[in-house]
């Protein structure tokens, strides 16, 4: 917090101000009146009030809530909620560019892409540049539209409200379970009063059909809604069903939206024209007017959790905000985390379930391929019975999937001659060979080189190989083994774009392909109402190491997968291979007794005294230099007092499993506390013991989910 005096005109609570800070202009936010230990001589002014609505009192307390549990620098938890270009700018008009009317005297492979892009967004318009960048052409070969009528350039405000979505449009009809449901949420949203609902029901049970009519009572109720989706992909088919029930589309908000509708999203949701958003975690941290629910859907899933910068879980944040502003929330998962399953457990939250696949559909049988009795060759990963049963598939014009959940053609390059692997030159990890870049790639930074023709380490010639399978080996065999058959590859990083993924979704759906192969992209929501057949490859995969939530992890993952099949009327099954068949996390999968699943789960873990029954936090020191990484890690190790003084343990500091990561060497302790304890109070007094300078860096992830 710093002290400044008020710009000309004054200002005011929440507003969000230009000020001086160095040789530098920044964006700041009045937090209340200055500490006034200054003298007034030396305090610099702002420099103006910003053009943008304040930001509100629960947002603030949100946020340092939110910094307080987290242990952020409110600097950090400020830029999360001002994550738009432009705040500052007045009101003004720009040129903007929309589908016109014709077609071009000519066509040529820049112009159809231009018309192609308008085609997909329906009547939203861009800037100039921003629809030049989407089609991957010139602003010339705009301009030569404009001049046809072909693409249409007008003036428009910056910044346009959403269109008004009805909630009162005629809903699908509903089922016993789906209706009950809706009436209760529906009643909780009406009484303006905080609450947690968790919708577990089977997937393909309808659960966005119960959540949509929660979001209706919100809109009915004059307040703003948030549905939260853990994967960009989902975001397509969604939209046409938000449009199909409310007859217009929502904003949204993630990576692949635009700077200027990122802008505009800011600025209405602000003003409380957005009614509702659809969105990635990032979207919680928006400035919402009258916040009256929020949704997260597939509650369980990882990427909720934000593994750099902030680290925070935005499943968590999400109670946290909600509690804030009397709005309700509602997790909705198959496979709930077992956090949200002990919470409903304990009466926390409010459970509803829904036990039925809506309509015709039926849940898939679940079976297991024993690979033990499978004599496959070394270069083979689909044994003969699934081949067969995809060949059944394929026969009657269904669909099947095949999943790994491996990006890349190969996880580990390998020399024949001295055994030497490939690995990253920042970073301890092995580099992934991806075939259709020809390329190595590092899935920790992100750094790729090409695939090299000797090895590296005794310079031998055409001896390297690919060791185990990945995405792309996976695709690569099925075009071997069925030959005739569409393929379609679906692996987030197969795609330049998330456009171009959700096309190929919508194309698959609609039949496009025979056979899909995926990673765990494929498991998140997806509808394929032709799939019948899912085999997953290496069902053991996720049953390794030594993470805590390994167990729920794959549980999860291998339902979630095995839902794909038989959502429409024809029944489904799902293959897993395994080289485990005896395994209880395997025998749980296959009996469907979720409820045994998580008693026992939930049995070890409180044995352990892990969470969610007691508490955890991870510390990553990092730096160029590993001994003063390790000096400060062992510094923290010998001071420990604050955190003994609530009963905690800490364990390390060691190596982290990927111990160098860009360059920085990184050494992790963990703490473990009990249920109860105030642990963010302890940590910050221990780690405020040692100083952190330079190039060193000191992180702190409260309620830590991996630990690489």
């Amino acid at each position: 917090m710093l002290d400044y005096k008020a710009p000309e005109g004054g200002c005011h609570l929440g507003a969000f101000v230009e000020v001086p800070l160095g040789p530098r202009k920044v964006l700041g936010v009045v937090w209340g009146a200055g500490q006034g230990n200054w003298d007034i001589n030396k305090v610099r002014s702002a420099y103006r009030v910003l053009d943008a609505a304040p930001m509100r009192l629960e947002m603030r307390e949100f946020l340092r809530r939110a910094a307080d549990y987290t242990l952020t620098p409110m600097s950090a938890m400020l830029r999360l909620a001002t994550r738009a270009p432009g705040l500052g700018d007045p009101p003004s008009m720009r040129k903007i560019y929309r589908r016109g009317e014709g077609e071009p005297d000519r066509v040529t492979d820049a112009r159809k892409r231009v018309l192609e892009t308008l085609a997909e967004y329906g009547d939203l318009s861009f800037t100039l540049k921003e629809l030049a960048e989407m089609a991957g052409v010139t602003s010339s070969v705009i301009k030569g539209l404009v001049k046809q009528n072909v693409v249409a350039e007008e003036d428009s405000p910056r910044d346009l409200p959403f269109a008004r979505l009805d909630p009162l449009r005629p809903s699908k009809t509903l089922t016993e379970d789906q209706a009950a449901a809706s009436t209760y949420l529906a009643s909780e949203i009406a009484g303006a009063r905080y609450g947690t609902t968790l919708l577990r029901g089977v997937t393909g049970s309808g659960k966005t059909e119960v959540y949509l009519e929660a979001v209706a009572a919100a809109l009915k109720a004059g307040r703003q809604a948030l549905v939260l989706l853990p994967e960009i992909a989902l975001t397509a088919e969604f939209l046409k069903r938000v449009e199909e029930r409310f007859g217009a589309r929502p904003a949204e908000w993630h990576s692949g939206a635009t700077m200027t509708e990122r802008r505009r999203i800011w600025r209405m949701v602000g003003q409380g024209q957005a009614q509702l958003v659809i969105g990635a975690r990032s979207a919680l941290f928006l400035p919402y007017q009258n916040l009256g629910l929020i949704v997260v859907d597939e509650e369980h899933d990882t990427s909720y959790k934000q593994e750099e910068g902030v680290l925070y879980n935005a499943r968590d944040m999400t109670v946290l905000r909600a509690s804030i502003c009397s709005a309700h929330v509602v997790l909705a998962s198959a496979t709930p985390s077992l956090e949200s399953w002990a919470n409903a457990e304990n009466g926390k939250y409010k459970r509803l379930d829904l036990t039925s696949r809506f309509g015709p559909a039926v849940m898939p049988t679940m079976k297991t391929i024993d690979m033990r009795l499978d004599k496959l060759p070394s270069d083979r990963w689909v044994s003969d019975r699934l081949k067969a049963e995809v060949d059944k598939r394929i026969a009657l014009g269904e669909q099947a999937m095949l999943f790994i959940n491996r990006r890349g053609y190969a996880p580990i390059t390998l020399c024949r001659a001295c055994g030497h692997q490939v690995g990253c030159d920042d970073c301890d990890a092995r580099m992934v060979e991806h075939r259709f870049q020809n390329r190595l790639v590092c899935h920790q930074c992100g750094e790729s080189k090409p695939i090299p023709d000797k090895c590296p380490s005794c310079d031998a010639e055409g001896r390297m190989a690919p060791v185990g399978p990945g995405v792309e080996r996976l695709g690569e065999e099925a075009a071997k083994l069925f030959p005739d058959a569409r393929i379609a590859t679906l692996s987030s990083d197969m795609y330049g774009s998330a456009r171009a993924l959700k096309a190929e979704i919508e194309a698959i759906a609609a039949g496009g392909a025979d056979i899909v192969i995926g990673t765990q992209l494929v498991a998140k929501g997806h509808n394929f109402p032709n799939l019948t057949l899912v085999g997953v490859i290496d069902a053991d995969l996720g049953l390794q190491g030594s993470d805590l939530r390994a167990a729920e992890r794959t549980f999860q993952l291998m339902r979630q997968v095995a839902g794909r099949a038989g959502r429409a009327e024809k029944p489904g099954t799902a293959l897993l291979q395994t080289y485990q068949p005896e395994h209880p996390v395997i025998r749980a999968i296959l009996a469907g007794d979720e409820e045994g699943f998580w008693r026992a789960e939930a049995a070890e873990r409180k044995q352990a005294g892990v969470p969610p029954y007691g508490r955890m936090a991870g510390i990553i020191v990092s730096g160029p230099d590993v001994a003063q990484v390790f000096d400060i890690a062992n510094e923290l190790a010998r001071r420990d007092q604050p955190l003994r003084a609530i009963g905690a343990q800490v364990y390390g500091p060691a190596p982290a499993p990927i111990a160098r990561v860009r360059g920085r060497h990184r050494v992790r302790l963990l703490v473990k506390a009990g249920k109860g304890v105030a642990l963010q109070a302890a940590i910050a007094r221990w780690t405020s013991q040692v100083q952190v300078k330079g190039d060193l860096r000191l992180a702190v992830d409260i309620d830590p989910q991996s630990f690489y």
